[in-house]
């Protein structure tokens, strides 16, 4: 069976179970061990570049120490690139961010050192690796369990698109009448502890999967931080959500009733 098919990824990553240190350079603690998730549809023309720029960016003081890609289904060479870049590849064919990100998991699951955080990033460099450093640093210094890079103040002109920014106010606007919570943006770049994406018990399969960890953070009451972060052009490819009608129309839906499923 290929990796990434067939696996009860929710019991994998719960089975996991392991705590580990937070870290703090400033009063000798060991650093902060960090694994990147990068979940990937048709990105060969940007993966390799977004691996290589998260390997040699400087991290604050934390570690990385994986880099997973999940290729989606990809009918490009999306994981032979990101193998020769240094990434370990998961499979998921069963469309889906959600179902990309949750096979990844999967994969730290079985492993014997799983991580102290765990970082999402696109993999069609969007995210600017420049902004890890002030994205752990919350993790770090013990004063958030999610951190999540808001784009809605530093994105290069063009990289969001007017249906993404319409999209996304109406989506933050729900969860602050529903949940008392004022979030600026649903962003892919994130950074979690593992110990508490474990306990999230994460289960979206597709659309409402950044929204989902989002909600359920808030209902468990743990400590979310924003800070604010570039974002760029696509570097290759086209978008699989704000691209086209139907994946504009479909994630709306689905973030719209991810939000309301939750708080009921």
């Amino acid at each position: 069976m290929a990796e990434g098919e067939g696996i009860d990824y929710v019991a994998a990553v719960r089975a996991a179970g392991t705590t580990t240190t937070i870290a703090d350079p400033e009063r000798g603690r060991a650093a902060l061990r960090v694994d990147a998730v990068i979940p990937a549809l048709d990105e060969e023309g940007a993966i390799g570049g977004v691996i290589r720029g998260l390997l040699a960016a400087p991290l604050g003081g934390a570690r990385l120490c994986r880099v997973v890609v999940a290729d989606n289904g990809s009918t490009d060479r999306t994981a032979e690139v990101a193998r020769a870049a240094g990434a370990v590849v998961v499979r998921e064919p069963r469309r889906g961010y959600g179902a990309a990100c949750l096979a990844a998991l999967a994969h730290l699951a079985r492993q014997p050192d799983p991580p102290d955080v765990v970082l999402f990033l696109d993999g069609d460099g969007a995210d600017d690796p420049a902004d890890l450093p002030a994205l752990l640093g919350p993790l770090a210094r013990g004063e958030a369990q999610l951190v999540i890079g808001s784009r809605t103040r530093q994105a290069e002109e063009g990289a969001l698109t007017p249906q993404q920014r319409a999209g996304n106010a109406v989506a933050v606007a729900a969860i602050a009448l529903l949940y008392g919570r004022r979030y600026s943006d649903l962003g892919p770049l994130r950074a979690i502890r593992y110990e508490a994406l474990s306990d999230l018990g994460m289960v979206d399969l597709d659309y409402g999967w950044t929204v989902e960890m989002q909600v359920k953070a808030l209902r468990r009451g743990l400590p979310v931080v924003e800070v604010p972060v570039r974002y760029h052009r696509r570097r290759a490819g086209r978008s699989k959500v704000s691209g086209t009608l139907r994946g504009t129309i479909g994630a709306g839906w689905k973030i719209l009733g991810t939000i309301v499923r939750h708080a009921r």
